[in-house]
């Protein structure tokens, strides 16, 4: 199997991956909204309430406002060059601005963790017992979160036991989708290795016989296509690739020359790479009906936990990530299939 024969012809524009226009009418700043469930963390329903955050845009624009919801490429606007001492004014204060809200999943997971401190400690004083001593949130975690986003995971329930394409694996949503026929959510199973590299399957392209003949192959779901997911410093901004969560990169088959070229230049390694044959690919609304439907639980995980799990073995994932989550969630990763 040639893994530059695979079309993407269901999902992809031509260059549809790195072109799309950045929104004019964001203004100077931008507001993001950081929802947590609320009061039982552990039910199906969710009672939320959102955080608000400013931040500074990368640059100032100056055209129009639109008032089109198009998708950006993330941090595609900082990796121009600049024609003025004033631009790089601009740059150096956004870039300043955009580490201050680097990773602002981690600040949403910290508010989760102390919400679920807050109902603990609760009944813990109700019972007349000792309050515990809050813990640090740690470099691996995982909690649910009510609709999916890019990054996030697409955890299979016990619904899909059984269904041998998706039993008991877990999805990294590389976009979530808008409603264009062709802009649905889409993403890569991480947790099936196909016990096999590249030089296997006697591929015909040069640099996946050269290059990159000893990475390891993993099953990314089934429809066709062959995806790349490349593990970076978090400020580290590569031609070819987007951005699905700091530290994690994805990028297609068109995307192997600036991959194989980052490697000859010794800005990369091989093994920072993960290739994966085929994908999985939903329509908004199917996605969303999937997931009321509970064939899917949806999680936020840390970029530790994710890039762990494609440096290691990968095949405990789902479990870790149930066991992250609580609750009930934990219960089912320890249940046998023969049991649900």
């Amino acid at each position: 199997m040639d893994l530059c024969a695979a079309h993407a012809k269901n999902l992809f524009h031509t260059n549809s991956f790195y072109h799309r226009p950045i929104p004019s009418n964001l203004g100077r700043s931008r507001v993001f909204e950081i929802t947590v469930s609320r009061r039982n963390p552990y039910s199906k329903g969710y009672r939320l309430f959102v955080v608000s955050a400013t931040g500074k845009n990368n640059h100032d624009h100056n055209s129009s406002s639109s008032g089109n919801d198009e998708w950006s490429i993330p941090e595609e606007d900082g990796t121009r060059g600049n024609n003025s001492s004033d631009g790089n004014k601009s740059d150096n204060n956004s870039e300043k601005c955009h580490h201050t809200n680097l990773d602002w999943r981690e600040f949403r997971a910290k508010l989760y963790r102390d919400e679920l401190k807050e109902i603990s400690d609760a009944d813990t004083h109700n019972q007349g017992g000792t309050l515990p001593i809050s813990k640090p949130l740690g470099a691996q975690w995982a909690h649910p979160i009510p609709v999916p986003e890019t990054g996030c995971v697409l955890v299979a329930t016990e619904k899909l036991d059984g269904v041998r394409t998706f039993e008991r694996t877990v999805i990294l949503l590389l976009r979530s989708g808008t409603r264009h026929h062709q802009g649905g959510p889409f993403g890569i199973v991480i947790n099936r290795p196909l016990h096999k590299k590249i030089k296997h399957m006697k591929p015909t392209n040069h640099d996946l016989l050269t290059t990159f003949s000893d990475c390891s192959l993993h099953f990314g779901g089934p429809l066709e296509a062959s995806m790349v997911l490349l593990k970076t410093e978090e400020k580290m901004k590569l031609p070819g690739f987007e951005e699905v969560i700091p530290g994690l990169c994805f990028g297609s088959r068109n995307s192997l020359d600036d991959a194989a070229g980052l490697v000859k230049k010794g800005i990369l390694k091989p093994h920072d790479f993960r290739f994966f044959v085929g994908y999985a690919g939903w329509q908004l609304d199917q996605l969303r009906d999937e997931i009321e439907s509970d064939y899917w639980y949806v999680a936020a995980c840390s970029s530790s936990l994710l890039c762990g799990a494609l440096s290691d073995s990968s095949e405990s994932l789902w479990e870790e990530i149930l066991q992250l989550m609580g609750g009930h969630y934990s219960e089912l990763s320890r249940k046998p299939k023969q049991d649900m």
